[in-house]
């Protein structure tokens, strides 16, 4: 028996509209492929921001929109991600949220085992986070040797253990099976943790003041200079631990931050930017770019663009703006209180 013409157009339709539907599922949801901005908030609580790669899109406050009434927490800290999520970290409330990284609902939260966390990584289904614990003060002398990494089950999203430090800890990396955890005060070592055995390894000595660290390729890139000495970006091989020095000239003491993108080591001095090959045994004293703000409190490259924020005055939104590689603004984006980091959803 043969169809009719009419019945033919109608299934005709019904195949284009399914495999429109399909087409229009393939979307995760609206914060795939663009960058968020996480602003650390005053006193009262932080905020996350959100733009396309394109700048087309952009939402001031990504989480208020997905959760409504619920507090991401203060003093928002660090993003970092595992599959389909983000793990927000609010220092000031001791909690890390979790939410889908497309959707930015929220899932769970972790608020047990946690005091001022500051940064996290995964590995193996596993979270850890440094935490400062009580900070140094004159009537908490331990403050800077109580710091220690919490160890976080994702299948549970629950605090499994910690690991003492017997020092500060602050940025990390992962690599092979071991953390390595920057001391930004009191100390001229570059912590190891297995994480296999939860214990620390001989550590790394590199020299005081470290913060910003990038693992590229089998190596550590690590910035000194945020905090008294001379500034320099200390290399470590981590096939055997060799460590390499680029020591800045005075003119350039009081580096901030550091990037690795595209075998190039991108670096700032107060509001300026600068970038050496990877390679290179000596620093470049000729900005890329030096940007009109107050103080530079984030910075990212990725993207083939620079990423950098405002910190403003904590109490009213600030700034974040976007740069071309050779130094040419692309966007300037009004987001929260303290933006202090960029975190890529691509």
């Amino acid at each position: 028996m043969k169809l009719s013409k009419l019945l033919l157009i109608a299934l005709s339709v019904s195949l284009f509209v399914s495999c429109s539907n399909d087409d229009d599922n393939d979307s995760k949801g609206q914060y795939e492929n663009g960058f968020f901005i996480l602003n650390e908030g005053s006193a009262d609580v932080g905020s996350v921001s959100f733009s396309s790669n394109d700048f087309s899109a952009f939402t001031k406050d990504a989480y208020t929109t997905a959760n409504g009434n619920d507090l991401v927490g203060k003093y928002l800290q660090n993003i970092f991600f595992d599959g389909d999520r983000a793990y927000i970290i609010a220092g000031g409330s001791n909690v890390i949220n979790v939410v889908n990284r497309y959707t930015f609902k929220l899932i769970a939260k972790i608020d047990s085992g946690l005091a001022n966390p500051r940064y996290g990584v995964v590995k193996d289904g596993k979270a850890y986070v440094t935490n400062a614990n009580t900070y140094f003060s004159a009537k908490n002398p331990n403050g800077n040797t109580d710091d220690y990494v919490a160890v976080i089950n994702l299948a549970t999203n629950t605090f499994e253990s910690k690991i003492n430090l017997n020092a500060t800890a602050n940025r990390l990396v992962e690599n092979n099976g071991k953390l390595y955890i920057t001391e930004p005060y009191n100390n001229d070592k570059l912590l190891v943790v297995n994480i296999a055995t939860k214990a620390l390894e001989a550590p790394i000595t590199i020299g005081s003041s470290a913060d910003s660290i990038e693992e590229d390729n089998g190596t550590l890139y690590i910035l000194r200079g945020p905090y008294g000495d001379r500034s320099e970006i200390v290399k470590v091989k981590l096939a055997d631990k060799s460590v390499s020095k680029i020591t800045f000239p005075e003119s350039l003491d009081g580096a901030g931050f550091l990037d690795i993108y595209q075998n190039k080591i991108y670096y700032t001095v107060g509001n300026s930017v600068y970038s050496i090959a990877e390679s290179a045994t000596e620093a470049s004293t000729t900005a890329i770019l030096t940007a009109n703000l107050g103080y530079l409190y984030g910075f990212a490259v990725n993207n083939n663009h620079i990423y950098l924020a405002d910190s403003g005055d904590y109490k009213a939104d600030s700034k974040a703006y976007i740069y071309s590689l050779t130094g040419s603004l692309q966007k300037e984006l009004t987001v929260g209180v303290g933006p202090n980091g960029f975190y890529f959803n691509d």
